[in-house]
């Protein structure tokens, strides 16, 4: 199991869109032994971690969301019969043969019995009132989280069958084991005994582990997954199956027909893209991939004759250039003054505590003599919290925020003379102000503060004097 096979990952969109996914990517026109030396690690169908969990831009509570609200007996109970009835909805939608239909829906309802007659002993042991089950919330939104993959998991290989693949169901979800076990000795144990020349296996997107995979990643759990496998299995390429190209910009802010698929960019790339938010792939997973050298492939599960945009570790544009334009529609500026603060350490280390224990995300940083000015993807009430504590420990402080948009452009090498001129030129002469600049050493990324009503107008400005404007290399050359 080394070398010879891909290890792909499809995201929830795409599993959600069922028959264009089995005709451009899990079958596309193979037969006999080229559907094979594949590994595919499967989301959830799209809404389904949702209706689990809680919905993750609305915040609508789901399975777990109203189990810990306990908003009456039966709140909880009522979610987890709406998430059965999508999940038989989704199999009934894609199944033709009643068999496999009904062997999926069977597998759906032993699943979800078991996990309600779990939450169902817990919430027994809730009203007595004398013990704490809070500690147990954690294992109960892991719990919650696999049974999403699962069952995608599980339907996909049943579809796989019914077309005459030989497929298998990897159910890493640990969902009846006591014995919890590290995640590489998770995966190792159920693709060593899988002959991938002449079996397809498809593989939960979450795995039950010791480490907690969604207490350590959150949603992007099933990308670590991915990552783990193909670094585990030696795997020729990574490939990541979405619902877009990996593109110049988004397309819904500077038009369908001037976005341009980036095609080649590295891994510095990637992970500038994760620290705002726009994750080509988990920072976690794209780490294990860069350190084992396997490439990285973003494909357009849409776009079945395009080879997507590869991203490897040694990878550098021909000549200079900008490869996207994205950022943070909806940033926090942290200002942190303190005259004293001249020439004495620690005010930097008692900051970045208090952003890590609210769970601030930072972005970006600045410092001079006396003011430190982190630049955060939060909320304004997650930051108040912070402003709070460090007030506080340095009551002498000036401590603010306030709303910003970050724009970043990005590419592999944009070391070219004047680009930093030209982009001030272009959001001049559009009228947009710039309260901050960062231009790091590495030329990898320049990112400019402003207004957050000016976001999506210097985004197409940028992207339009930069990109549009300032040509595009077609294949890259490698760093020594």
């Amino acid at each position: 199991m080394s070398g010879q096979h891909s290890v792909e990952k499809i995201g929830g969109t795409s599993m959600a869109a069922t028959a264009t996914l089995f005709d451009n990517v899990l079958i596309g026109g193979r037969s006999g032994a080229d559907l094979y030396n594949r590994i595919f690690v499967v989301s959830a169908y799209a809404g389904m971690t949702d209706l689990l969990l809680e919905h993750k831009k609305s915040g609508k509570p789901g399975v777990y969301a109203c189990f810990v609200a306990d908003d009456g007996a039966d709140g909880w109970r009522e979610a987890m019969e709406r998430v059965r009835q999508a999940m038989h909805d989704r199999n009934g939608q894609m199944f033709v043969r009643s068999q496999s239909r009904g062997e999926a829906d069977r597998f759906v309802d032993m699943r979800i019995d078991a996990v309600t007659a779990c939450l169902d002993d817990l919430a027994r042991l809730r009203s007595h009132g004398r013990f704490c089950v809070k500690e147990q919330l954690v294992t109960v939104r892991e719990l919650l989280a696999g049974l999403g993959e699962a069952h995608s998991a599980h339907s996909t290989a049943l579809l796989l069958r019914d077309r005459g693949v030989n497929s298998c169901f990897v159910d890493l979800t640990l969902w009846d084991r006591q014995a919890m076990r590290e995640l590489d000795d998770r995966i190792i144990a159920a693709l060593e005994p899988i002959e991938l020349a002449t079996t397809l296996p498809i593989v939960t997107g979450y795995a039950g582990c010791s480490e907690g995979m969604v207490r350590r990643y959150a949603r992007g759990y099933s990308e670590m997954t991915f990552s783990r496998i193909a670094v585990l299995t030696s795997a020729r390429e990574a490939i990541i199956h979405k619902e877009f190209h990996l593109s110049s910009a988004d397309p819904r802010l500077v038009g369908a027909d001037r976005a341009r698929k980036i095609g080649r960019t590295n891994y510095d790339v990637a992970d500038q893209l994760a620290n705002l938010g726009m994750e080509a792939i988990h920072p976690g997973a794209g780490r294990g991939l860069r350190q084992t050298a396997i490439p990285l492939r973003v494909r357009n599960t849409f776009d079945r004759e395009d080879g997507g945009t590869l991203i490897c570790g040694n990878y550098v544009s021909d000549s200079p250039r900008v490869e996207i334009v994205t950022g943070i529609h909806r940033a926090q500026a942290l200002q942190f003054f303190e005259q004293d603060m001249v020439g004495v350490k620690g005010y930097d280390a008692a900051i970045l505590e208090a952003l890590t224990r609210h769970g601030a995300w930072i972005v970006s940083k600045s410092s001079n003599a006396n003011t430190i000015t982190h630049y955060l993807s939060a909320d304004a009430a997650t930051v108040a919290r912070v402003i709070a504590d460090l007030q506080r420990l340095y009551p002498d402080a000036a401590i603010s925020s306030h709303p910003v948009a970050m724009v970043s452009v990005i590419g592999s090498d944009i070391a070219r003379p004047g680009l930093v001129v030209d982009a001030l030129r272009a959001l001049d002469d559009a009228d947009i102000g710039v309260i901050a600049m960062q231009h790091q050493i590495r030329n990898v990324d320049v990112q400019f503060i402003v207004a957050t009503d000016d976001f999506k107008a210097a985004i197409r400005t940028l992207h339009e004097a930069l990109v549009e404007g300032g040509g595009q290399a077609g294949e890259g050359r490698r760093a020594a």
